[in-house]
């Protein structure tokens, strides 16, 4: 079994929403807290769990689907209290939407990385997002995503923008580790 196995055979657990809905969550690593949020596609990133649960205390969802923003944000709320105290949040695409959203609504987040989320939050919802926010695209997608994630950036109060070269909407999880836990680190200080 290698590393990035054992670090997914993480502990389960659930949460119950404000509506009374259960959210089911699985935890690997031990360190600081950090929530991934997947896109409404599927997926929470099992990957990049195993790469971030080195240093990290990883908590991961699977979000309820297409539904209500006010609903998915009471979930999140949730699922932040169990990963503990400041907790960061990183959401990939529509996760990443969520998780400025979360922000915008006052959760307590740390700090707030997303990966090519859509530009879809308005700017009066985005400049009341507080904590340091990174974007980040893939240097091969597509003009106009690069040019929503520098749009994104300039419309949030404390964010910074980051290329990752020659990745595309499906980004290598080994290649945006890095770039999360250095950001996570400068956060943190």
């Amino acid at each position: 079994m290698d590393e990035v196995s054992t670090m997914l055979s993480g502990v389960r657990g659930r949460v119950v929403s404000r509506d009374g809905t259960e959210i089911a969550y699985e935890r690997y690593g031990d360190g600081r807290p950090l929530v991934l949020v997947g896109g409404t596609n599927g997926g929470t990133g099992r990957a990049l769990a195993g790469l971030l649960a080195r240093r990290f205390s990883v908590v991961t969802y699977e979000r309820r689907g297409a539904g209500a923003v006010e609903r998915e944000i009471e979930d999140l709320a949730a699922v932040l209290a169990a990963a503990g105290p400041g907790a960061a949040v990183h959401g990939t695409e529509t996760g990443g939407v969520l998780a400025l959203a979360g922000a915008a609504a006052g959760l307590p987040v740390g700090a707030v990385s997303v990966y090519e989320p859509p530009y879809t939050v308005g700017a009066e919802l985005l400049g009341r997002v507080a904590p340091r926010v990174l974007v980040v695209d893939g240097g091969a997608s597509p003009a106009a995503t690069r040019h929503a994630a520098r749009a994104l950036t300039a419309a949030l109060p404390r964010a910074r923008h980051r290329t990752l070269t020659g990745q595309t909407h499906e980004v290598a999880p080994h290649v945006l580790a890095p770039v999360l836990e250095e950001f996570l680190d400068e956060s943190s200080v």
